[in-house]
């Protein structure tokens, strides 16, 4: 070290103090509390209690929100990465299977997707693509949102099955269709 390095150093250090600068008590990163693995039934009723309002609707499942045909989803559970879910958001997260309930009844289309859920959670699938469309009502039924958009929506968030999903990129159906992130088989809760 040669003496004018030294006057360098004491003018950095001159410098740190004057602009408030502390050294840290601690020398480690705080990373913050340890994520739990355990999704209780309490927790994901609050996430699905955060949503809007919802409409009375004469279909099988009572009440839904109605969705606009060109809004975008997106729902996960709290205690899911952020950086996971954004990937999901982004298409980063690829998909290995899909589902089209284009011509599906309202109960139909729902025993359909719990079997092809239940089927991809038993393959050990972690994303799945459901095309549920944006079409208005459903054969007679007078509904003037989607419906079957609208029930997908209200049934994946109450499924224990599902971490988390998001209205699909353009090139996959857009807001006709998501991504379902699911909880693989070896961290499913009985």
């Amino acid at each position: 070290m040669t003496p004018g390095d030294d006057d360098d150093h004491n003018a950095f250090r001159e410098a740190l103090k004057a602009a408030g600068v502390r050294r840290l008590s601690v020398n480690r990163a705080a990373v913050g509390k340890p994520r739990r693995n355990d999704i209780n039934a309490d927790t994901r009723r609050e996430a699905a209690e955060q949503a809007p309002p919802v409409v009375q609707s004469r279909l099988s499942d009572g009440g839904v929100e109605a969705v606009t045909p060109h809004q975008r989803l997106a729902f996960s559970i709290p205690d899911l990465p952020a950086r996971t879910f954004a990937q999901l958001k982004r298409g980063q997260i690829g998909w290995e299977g899909g589902l089209d309930l284009h011509g599906y009844t309202l109960d139909e289309a729902r025993l359909e997707l719990e079997s092809f859920i239940d089927d991809a959670i038993a393959n050990r699938t972690r994303c799945v693509l459901v095309v549920h469309g944006k079409a208005r009502g459903y054969r007679g039924s007078g509904a003037d949102y989607p419906v079957l958009k609208s029930h997908v929506n209200a049934w994946l968030k109450n499924w224990s099955r599902v971490l988390a999903f998001c209205s699909a990129s353009d090139i996959d159906g857009g807001t006709g269709a998501l991504y379902v992130l699911l909880r693989t088989r070896a961290d499913s809760k009985s």
